[in-house]
């Protein structure tokens, strides 16, 4: 079929016609499109860059399909891509949906045990990963999973006396053939298995359909701006692992044929104007931290980066002042949104509209968004609701992998519950809240941390900031932030309550400063509120 590639098309999608996200992303039906035009350009630091092509990244992508089918695995088998961002991850992960099978992006953070559980859960076959990462995994105890192969990228590995195959990656991949293998999938059948935080201390899998790049086309049209008269280049600071990045630096612009920057290395705040500037980028993707970071310890500008028009961020909250900060020194704005491993971003800030600093902006067109209370009744305008998605939602994903009492758990009366709480004014700007367990409750206020955060954050001595709330007797809660100085730094509690005090509305000023050398945090970055509040 034609690959729908507006929103006005998707109401109209037939489930059970094939898609397949690999061939979509690698061979783009687009007018005149010219598959020798560069796809991704991947920069090492060290040992420079290398281009690839639309046309050769679907030859090599299928080589891996084929490979993996030599292999053993069958549609709906799971491979887990334990990588850095180099160009083995897309290789690999368009390989594995063009075989029909199930990708599983790990974090290059998680130990060895972590992917040890990891790889019993998700059922995986095949780990693909480099030599020294495999030294972590605990391979006798792999023999209770369902794992045959280990593939290295970089090394020819030794022979190894357990059930556990590991190969050269390069080597089989070479030997494998350039066709695209005879596995008919649809828009409903699995695609990819990402992992977040779950509430019994093991992760919990979030399965997504090859329909959830359709479900993205909305934030593909309303919180990127691409250009489609030119060829834009997309520079993302984070990892392929994490769905934020594996969406909008892999999946999205490669559907619709624009070219992908990554880079694998060591990282300090020049490293993205710098790499924006040598590969003429023109959209820059972030998360609030890089921002801060450049603006406080760089002297790039605008003049700098002449090839960059557009800046989008997500993950947390930008503070009002970083933002104006940012337009001043790169005369750009920061578009934010906001999404969850089970939806990815439905909440966006678009130049279409002005930015309005601390809000999410808009549900984005295409996506059914509610704000509902606990009765499954819409809230009026300045009231708190619950964030709820359709459950028709292209986007959204199949299940929580083996975990059906959970799913049903999430869905009533038609909607995806996602836990966040927001408010909307009379504009339509959505005002994010967090969610329920993270809103503070103190002398009778239901506060949202991130305001509190998002003032602190400004604060040129505050390198990172995190409120909670205290409970220090039977009914009273303090509001408390943590706070992780700027390097060389001296800055007190009572400069801190004090700027506070001037910055927030009283019932918002924390009671109690706590200094801290850094955070709990999942693979992704996210902080771990829970921990940090037990640890209080």
């Amino acid at each position: 079929m034609q690959q729908p590639r507006d929103i006005e098309s998707l109401d109209n999608i037939n489930l059970d016609e094939p898609f397949n996200i690999g061939i979509a992303c690698t061979q783009p039906k687009l007018p005149g499109f010219d598959v020798n035009s560069t796809a991704i350009i991947v920069d090492q630091h060290e040992t420079g860059h290398q281009a690839y092509s639309y046309k050769q990244l679907n030859s090599l992508s299928n080589q891996c399909a084929c490979m993996l089918k030599s292999l053993g695995l069958k549609k709906g088998d799971a491979v887990m891509l334990w990588l850095p961002n180099v160009i083995e991850f897309p290789i690999a992960f368009y390989g594995t949906l063009k075989l029909g099978g199930i990708a599983v992006p790990s974090s290059m953070m998680l130990s060895g045990d972590e992917i040890d559980y990891l790889a019993k859960d998700s059922k995986a076959k095949v780990i693909i990963t480099t030599k020294s990462l495999s030294e972590k995994l605990d391979i006798a105890g792999l023999s209770e999973s369902e794992l045959t192969h280990i593939l290295l990228i970089d090394d020819a590995p030794s022979n190894s006396d357990c059930a556990v195959v590991f190969d050269d990656f390069q080597k089989q991949l070479s030997l494998a053939a350039d066709e695209q293998a005879q596995i008919n999938t649809c828009f409903n059948d699995p695609a990819y298995l990402v992992y977040t935080s779950g509430t019994t201390g093991y992760p919990k899998g979030v399965l997504h359909a090859h329909r959830a790049l359709l479900g993205r086309l909305p934030s593909a049209y309303h919180w990127f701006d691409y250009q489609q008269d030119k060829t834009d280049r997309i520079l993302h600071s984070g990892k392929f692992n994490w769905t934020y990045v594996l969406g909008t630096a892999m999946m999205d612009p490669m559907y619709l044929g624009k070219t992908v920057v990554v880079y694998n290395g060591d990282a300090n705040a020049d490293t993205w104007p710098t790499l924006i500037a040598k590969h003429q980028c023109t959209i820059f993707i972030g998360v609030p931290t890089i921002y801060r970071q450049i603006i406080q310890k760089t002297s790039f500008s605008a003049e700098d980066v002449p090839s960059l028009r557009h800046c989008m961020c997500a993950g947390e909250h930008l503070s009002d002042e970083m933002l104006a900060y940012w337009q001043d020194r790169f005369q750009q704005d920061i578009y934010e949104a906001i999404g969850m491993s089970e939806c990815s971003y439905y909440l966006s800030h678009h130049p279409s509209s002005a930015i309005r600093p601390g809000s999410a902006g808009f549900p984005q067109p295409g996506h059914k968004i509610a704000l509902l209370d606990d009765d499954m009744k819409p809230v009026k305008d300045d009231e708190e609701g619950m964030l709820c998605i359709a459950t028709d939602d292209l986007g959204l994903f199949i299940e929580y992998w083996q975990l059906p009492d959970t799913t049903l758990a999430t869905r009533k009366d038609g909607y995806f519950l996602t836990g966040d709480y927001a408010k909307r004014d009379s504009d339509g700007y959505i005002w994010f809240l967090g969610r329920r367990d993270d809103i503070i409750n103190s002398f009778g206020f239901r506060i949202s941390p991130h305001e509190i955060e998002r003032v602190l954050k400004t604060h040129p001595d505050v390198a990172d900031c995190v409120a909670l709330e205290h409970e220090v007797a039977a009914d009273k809660n303090l509001v408390v932030a943590c706070i992780i100085r700027q390097e060389g730094a001296m800055i007190n509690e009572d400069d801190l309550l004090q700027f506070s005090s001037e910055h927030l509305a009283q019932y918002k000023v924390p009671k109690k400063i706590i200094f801290k050398e850094s955070f709990p945090r999942t693979a992704n970055g996210k902080v771990l509120r829970k921990q940090m509040k037990a640890e209080l």
